[in-house]
């Protein structure tokens, strides 16, 4: 059975790519968690493009390695999924963008909490009328493939790479609602929608958001260019 590797250890990140992925099941699907010992991708990239490639990239790199030191035992081929992805508010010219998870730091360096990013975004919203506070989530995945085809560098690897991308339009409401999801959801309300993605659901969510939708894009092209039996 071919192997699907989702690079990325944040927790949140993973149960949902697990929830949207479960429909999926011609795969044995891993995470970043799976392999404590992987490289930490610094994501300096200026576009969720640079960022999401990076980190498909290298991780695919060092399961290479880990595959042919007979490490780990994957069945060919191995999908590497990585995905950047962020908030974009008009009013703020695109910010936080690829900026999202370190919006209230200090430094720009380290990722700072959901609560102090959304209190920085309502800081700089502070008086905007309803009409322009628009926003969009944006997600942007980068797959690889690997497969018995010798690879020796990261440039053979980028040029594999595969993108999928995807946003959910919306609008920043004035305080948070909704206990559910992470980041900037309690924030956000999806138009045509009264709720707050913190107060949809994991399963409604997962149906509309950005993730969402290029994961089932991705879901897509691999049933129609790699069909699985």
């Amino acid at each position: 059975m071919p192997t699907l590797i989702v690079a990325t250890a944040n927790k949140n990140k993973v149960k949902e790519f697990s929830d949207i992925l479960s429909c999926y099941d011609s795969f044995r699907i891993l995470s970043a968690k799976d392999f404590p010992d992987a490289p930490y991708v610094v994501e300096n990239g200026k576009t969720f493009y640079d960022n999401a490639g990076k980190k498909a990239t290298q991780f695919a790199f060092y399961i290479i390695h880990l595959t042919r030191s007979h490490k780990v035992n994957l069945s060919y081929p191995i999908y590497i999924l990585a995905d950047d992805s962020g908030l974009e508010v008009d009013y703020l010219n695109g910010a936080p963008g690829v900026n999202s998870a370190r919006f209230a730091s200090v430094s720009g360096a380290n990722n700072s909490t959901d609560e102090e990013n959304n209190k920085k975004l309502l800081s700089l919203l502070n008086g905007v009328p309803d009409e322009k506070r628009t926003a969009r989530f944006k997600c942007v995945l980068a797959v690889v493939e690997i497969n018995n085809v010798a690879i020796e560098n990261i440039d053979a690897l980028s040029n594999r790479l595969k993108f999928f991308e995807n946003i959910c339009e919306g609008r920043i409401i004035n305080a948070p609602r909704g206990s559910g999801g992470f980041g900037y959801d309690p924030l956000f309300v999806p138009n045509g929608y009264d709720r707050t993605f913190a107060e949809l659901g994991e399963e409604l969510k997962n149906k509309i958001s950005h993730r969402a939708l290029a994961l089932k894009s991705f879901i897509q092209w691999l049933k129609e260019t790699k069909p699985t039996k």
